[in-house]
């Protein structure tokens, strides 16, 4: 049996560092992404959403124009739709970054929680 290695010339210390190579490529993709951002709009840009790629909401914008006591309802929808968009934009973003390191290992993809990230 070859040193460090495990049944059938299985290198278990191996594993560990490319492992250990993985954590530390995740942890500064995530780093990556808590400095970036996307941005999302609905109502023909009356409401604009900014998200970082760790998910967090950096801005909502508001057109004064959009801001109408009557049609309160519909400002309220223009904003959960932007902010939805921006979300989805951002996990595409995040799992780009991901699956690059996860190389195809399933820790991605929705209910993987790649790198904690809800939605990964």
């Amino acid at each position: 049996m070859a040193r460090g290695g495990g049944p059938g010339g299985f290198d278990v210390n191996s594993l560990l560092k490319q492992a250990q190579q993985m954590q530390a490529e995740m942890a500064k993709a995530q780093e990556q992404l808590a400095a970036e951002e996307v941005e999302a709009s609905a109502g023909g840009g009356m409401v604009k959403v900014k998200i970082s790629g760790d998910l967090k909401l950096k801005e909502i914008v508001i057109d004064p124009e959009a801001i109408d006591p009557d049609e309160s309802e519909l400002l309220a929808e223009m904003v959960l739709a932007a902010v939805n968009e921006a979300i989805r934009s951002a996990q595409e973003l995040a799992g780009s970054k991901m699956g690059g390191i996860t190389g195809g290992l399933g820790l991605g993809g929705p209910g993987g929680g790649a790198g904690g990230l809800p939605g990964l």
